[in-house]
């Protein structure tokens, strides 16, 4: 897990951190709002992700570049946006896709249009990119889920309007769901005292995927 977070937390932004043993339990909180992209046809194209990082880590990443009157330049940030959407790849973007039901294996392409920005009235960083599906999918049923399955990462959406569709039929309905993190010292405590905490994390994210859910009759 030592070397997951340096790993991790290099490729997002640039940077290399000496931690001690990492529990189960994240280290580090995205706030997300995506939009589902479609074209005229009523397939879906892509998924566009806009993803706020905590303010602890966004200091982290921010540290030794240079403000220019008081905040970070998108062409300032633009090399890590870089290395996150490269490196965020290896872990297939947190999202996956289910069709009718069914989970698509590599159901993405590589992610395009990326950019980082940064609010300085919160003091966070947001990166921005879009994820597109390798072939366009017209379905009747589709479900994003957005998770880090070993829980370093904890997503959940935003509170106001966390998901919108765009350009898609009229008659399609929209829903999204995540589990309360307040269910998360329950889930913790019942795990096995004999595991290590590598194992204990594996999988755990699942139990905390924000879901997102498109119907078109």
């Amino acid at each position: 897990m030592i070397g997951r977070l340096i790993t991790l937390v290099a490729g997002l932004f640039g940077l290399l951190m000496a931690v001690g043993a990492a529990s189960a339990h994240p280290h580090v909180w995205v706030t997300i709002r995506s939009q589902l992209l479609y074209a005229p046809d009523g397939s879906v194209t892509g998924v566009r992700h806009i993803w706020t990082f905590d303010d602890m880590f966004s200091a982290f990443a921010t540290t030794g570049l240079q403000k220019v009157r008081g905040t970070f330049t998108r062409e300032t940030l633009q090399p890590l946006a870089k290395v996150n959407v490269d490196t965020l790849k290896e872990y297939g973007y947190f999202t996956y896709a289910k069709i009718n039901g069914r989970r698509q294996k590599d159901a993405f392409g590589v992610a395009k249009d990326y950019w980082a920005e940064y609010d300085p009235k919160e003091s966070v960083l947001i990166l921005q990119f879009t994820l597109p599906f390798k072939k366009p999918i017209k379905t009747k049923s589709l479900e994003i889920d957005v998770y880090d399955p070993e829980f370093f990462i904890d997503f959940g959406f935003a509170k106001i309007k966390p998901v919108t569709l765009v350009g898609a039929p009229a008659q399609c309905k929209l829903s999204v769901d995540k589990p309360p993190d307040s269910n998360f010292p329950s889930l913790f405590f019942k795990l096995d005292p004999s595991m290590t905490t590598s194992e204990a994390n594996i999988g755990m994210g699942a139990s905390f995927a924000n879901r997102i859910w498109v119907d078109c009759p």
